[in-house]
């Protein structure tokens, strides 16, 4: 995620972002999980290995979605 996004996270913890390059850190403070990278590559959504959750791309974002 670049800096000064604010992703949306709703209630099914899908979290809407408007870059295919997302950045995950888990939660729970010292209980999460290490920083992990994450490409969507041609796909609009990719899960966290870690921690399942989703990221989801916006589909107003702008073409390409990288920032």
């Amino acid at each position: 995620m670049t800096t000064g996004q604010t992703p949306q996270i709703s209630d099914d913890d899908v979290v809407i972002v408007t870059s295919t390059r997302v950045m995950c850190e888990g939660s729970g403070g010292a209980l999460g999980h290490p920083r992990t990278y994450l490409d969507m590559g041609d796909a609009t959504s990719v899960t966290c290995k870690y921690c399942d959750r989703v990221f989801k791309l916006d589909p107003n974002a702008a073409p390409g979605g990288h920032h």
